[in-house]
């Protein structure tokens, strides 16, 4: 079915008891935006870390979603009588049609090819190349769906690397997308770690759809006491810090890690603290973020 639009510019001592008032008059939704956004005039509402916010827009758009055999107008009425307005503030009415919302959403999310035999394939797509390593994976709750540069340089880390029988830890598993690659290109278990206990429930959920095997899911408490021939964690660079021990411990001699979630300027950083037990190689930067990887001593 389709909808109306209302939208209404109003100054930051109306924007909320407005959005509110159109709510309770039957509002499906109400959005409230800066009505300078992308100007000159853009007003950031975000303080720096340990600053309170500095509040609301001092110009607000009020965008109202209602019925469209709604009378939207004397809807704005009611409402800025509600709340005191003596003037009408301008606005407009658009009709939104309806929509396939789905497959509008799903349009956004291609086939991404990693390598020439390496594909991620959301499951609503068929196989660009049937024959390739092709890893079943849609948008979701948890992290890593290969569309981002740190995905993308693991991804390519592992096709290049995995020679078959390894064992793999991945920290931060997000999707599971690490690990469920790893064992499609040959490795022969995995396990893999996330803070995030619906990261678990995706990641397995992921496995299943991917039908691989040989492979945990869970919680760091949970998590094998075991080492590893290989280590990839795909996280931020603080994490990282903290977790380099744990990590190193992980890694059985001889073995390899692989790090990202790095930006460029943080990865000599990050080096210095991992070079206590890897000899790493050089980085690989990508759109402005890095992977490293080494061998253990």
């Amino acid at each position: 079915m389709p909808w109306l639009t209302l939208i209404v510019d109003t100054d930051a001592e109306h924007a909320e008891a407005l959005s509110e008032a159109l709510l309770e008059l039957g509002a499906l939704s109400v959005d409230l935006l800066d009505a300078d956004a992308d100007t000159p005039d853009e007003q950031a509402i975000f303080g720096e870390p340990g600053e309170p916010p500095p509040g609301v827009w001092q110009h607000n758009r009020v965008s109202a979603l209602f019925d469209d055999d709604r009378d939207v107008s004397a809807i704005l009425r009611q409402a800025a009588v509600s709340i005191g307005l003596e003037q009408l503030p301008e606005y407009r009415i658009e009709p939104l049609a309806d929509n396939d919302w789905v497959r509008l959403t799903q349009s956004q999310f291609e086939p991404i090819p990693i390598s020439p035999r390496l594909w991620i394939v959301p499951t609503w797509h068929t196989p660009s190349d049937p024959n390739a390593i092709n890893i079943v994976l849609d948008p979701g709750l948890a992290f890593g769906t290969g569309s981002h540069p740190t995905t993308r340089l693991c991804l390519r880390w592992l096709d290049e690397h995995i020679r078959g029988g390894e064992s793999v830890l991945d920290y931060g598993c997000g999707s599971g997308i690490l690990a469920i690659a790893a064992l499609k290109l040959g490795a022969a278990r995995a396990v893999g770690v996330d803070v995030d206990s619906q990261a678990v429930i995706a990641s397995r959920d992921n496995a299943a759809a991917n039908r691989v095997g040989h492979v945990k899911f869970c919680l760091p408490d949970d998590a094998p006491q075991d080492s590893y021939d290989l280590v990839v964690a795909n996280i931020l660079t603080n994490p990282l810090r903290m977790l380099a021990p744990l990590l190193a411990r992980a890694a059985r001699p001889g073995g390899q890690i692989v790090l990202s979630g790095i930006l460029e300027e943080q990865a000599q950083d990050v080096m210095k603290i991992y070079q206590q037990w890897f000899d790493l190689n050089a980085p690989i930067f990508e759109e402005g973020w890095s992977c490293l990887s080494g061998r253990k001593r």
